[in-house]
């Protein structure tokens, strides 16, 4: 399964026919903060040819339309667009449509008696997303409002009585600015409760936020409460501490030295170059299964991580839901100022207090 990745959107071709409506789809083609454009031309195979592009998340990134398919790979859709600037809703929370017109006369219409050739254009930021079609006399711009920020949002590429080709698709370098789409809906948020000691954060995906950096001494106590993300199906859709250095005391800020990530599901904590780890899970008797584990995280508990350190050493001890962790980070060569951070996947946390040793 690939729950991030792009797959091979045309399985290895730059050809799709479709006779029926939808009878051919592509595989899915990621939508993110960098621009995905891609340009093809669509020829008429039939009455009433029609191309369009369907906006979804599965896990395997691909669509599907069976039953018991959908269930297994929670195949959710959102909406589908096609090229003549018509939408149909099916998940999405709103769907607004802009056109801009253009010259009809203009030597820019790409239109022939044989094919139309489109451009499409499609970025995504947090829960709204935008895609801009361009068929040689208009633009015309469709923004949708998501039901969340935490599913994947995947175009395939489809239509009916049409043979689409010559597909070429490209994705930009640079993210684009943070307020680039123009929000049509309220943003979903789950951190509006009481603030602590430093703000909340909500982490939509992996690793998508973090706290700010918080100084490890021998001593130091974070509290906070957690909850996973109505969208969150997975064991490690949970917080994760990770352990730090950087100039600004941000994670992934100025000089960036990561030393530890220990996920509170208790996946072992890999080593690098930078630090030795060393993690003990127990299971006590109130553990009860790792169903029961995602459960408790959907309805949220308070948490509890403490630190031990010395010099170079610094041990870390928490236990939530039947599960202990206690982890020992050694890191290599000189230390200086060590931070933690909160950060994770699919999560909530809130109502975060430090506590210093005195």
């Amino acid at each position: 399964m690939k729950e991030k990745d792009a797959v091979k959107e045309l399985a290895g071709t730059d050809e799709l026919v479709c006779t029926e409506a939808r009878s051919s789809i592509s595989d899915g083609i990621i939508v993110t903060g960098y621009m995905t454009s891609i340009h093809l031309k669509v020829e008429p195979a039939g009455p009433s040819p029609a191309s369009s592009i369907v906006l979804f998340d599965a896990l395997d990134g691909r669509y599907h339309d069976d039953e018991k398919t959908i269930e297994e790979l929670m195949y959710f859709e959102y909406c589908e667009i096609w090229t003549d600037g018509r939408t149909a809703s099916s998940g999405a929370r709103k769907i607004q449509t802009n056109v801009i017109a253009g010259d009809e006369n203009s030597d820019e219409k790409r239109m022939t008696g044989k094919y139309a050739e489109y451009d499409i254009e499609a970025v995504r930021q947090r829960d709204h997303l935008l895609v801009r079609i361009h068929d040689g006399t208009k633009t015309t711009e469709i923004t949708v409002a998501l039901p969340d920020s935490s599913r994947f949002a995947y175009i395939g590429l489809t239509g009916e009585n049409c043979r689409i080709f010559d597909v070429k698709i490209e994705k930009s370098d640079e993210p684009m600015p943070y307020d680039y789409i123009p929000r049509i809906a309220e943003e979903i948020s789950y951190i509006d409760s009481e603030k602590g000691d430093i703000p909340n954060i909500q982490i939509d995906s992996q690793r998508s936020d973090a706290t700010i950096g918080i100084p490890i001494a021998d001593g130091t106590k974070i509290t906070f409460h957690t909850m996973s993300l109505p969208t969150a199906r997975l064991i490690w859709h949970c917080p994760y501490i990770v352990i730090f250095s950087s100039d600004d005391e941000k994670v992934y800020g100025e000089n960036y030295k990561e030393y530890a990530l220990v996920r509170l599901d208790g996946e072992d904590c890999e080593n690098n170059d930078l630090a030795d780890n060393r993690l003990i899970l127990n299971k006590d008797d109130d553990f009860e299964g790792w169903d029961a584990w995602k459960a408790g995280n959907l309805k949220g508990f308070d948490c509890t991580v403490t630190f031990e350190r010395k010099g170079s050493k610094i041990i870390l001890n928490t236990r939530n839901l039947g599960i202990s962790i206690r982890n020992a980070t050694t890191i290599k060569g000189t230390t200086g100022n060590i931070y933690a951070a909160i950060t994770g996947d699919q999560c909530a946390i809130t109502d975060i207090e430090v506590i210093y040793p005195d």
